[in-house]
């Protein structure tokens, strides 16, 4: 069986979470808190679903899990177009982390489309 680290929507995710954390522990201040606090855990949280999902081995669950990642990686998108609008983040790093979340979403879409349709077929 291959690592979850063998797969490119992983890699994506887990250089998103980094650059997420990176980018806001250098600009954290007390009216960044709420808003930060819930973009690094949905960060988080995408890269973590794709992990467990794909540790649980059965293609219900990975889909499940796949399935809370896109929800999570939309709230990415959503708290970063707010950071952007409210100028909490510098604008490199913001445009930067929203290109990694449009790279994302297509594969981890794809993935959960793939998983869908093995499930049905079963």
């Amino acid at each position: 069986m291959n690592s979850y680290k063998s797969l490119a929507v992983w890699k994506l995710a887990h250089q998103l979470t980094i650059a997420v954390l990176q980018a806001t522990d250098d600009c954290r201040r007390p009216r960044t808190w709420a808003v930060f606090d819930q973009l690094r855990r949905a960060a988080v949280s995408v890269e973590a679903n794709i992990v467990e999902g794909y540790a649980l081995n059965t293609v219900g669950l990975l889909a499940r899990h796949l399935r809370i990642s896109i929800g999570s990686l939309a709230e990415v998108e959503c708290l970063l177009e707010t950071s952007a609008e409210m100028e909490y983040l510098p604008a490199d790093q913001g445009v930067r982390s929203a290109e990694m979340v449009n790279e994302t979403f297509p594969l981890l879409v794809g993935l959960y489309r793939s998983c869908h349709r093995r499930r049905k077929s079963d």
